[in-house]
């Protein structure tokens, strides 16, 4: 298989999975008084925004079309 056929399956598969799959962000804050700490951790589950699967999408889409043309 061509390298620029494989690349375009690969950004076609990541852009689906962009729509589907979240991505998780963890946030920790904390105060030091002293010897005192006080912390809270946050976890978020968000997704790419859908620009960005569009984009790779695309990019997908152009990579199989350029990779799969004959020369």
């Amino acid at each position: 298989m061509k390298p620029l056929v494989l690349l375009g399956v690969l950004l076609l598969v990541l852009g689906v999975l962009s729509f589907v799959i979240p991505l998780p962000r963890r946030e920790h804050h904390g105060v030091s008084i002293g010897d005192a700490k006080f912390s809270v951790e946050t976890e978020n589950s968000e997704k790419l925004p859908p620009a960005a699967g569009i984009v790779l999408l695309a990019g997908g889409v152009v990579a199989l079309i350029v990779g799969l043309r004959k020369t």
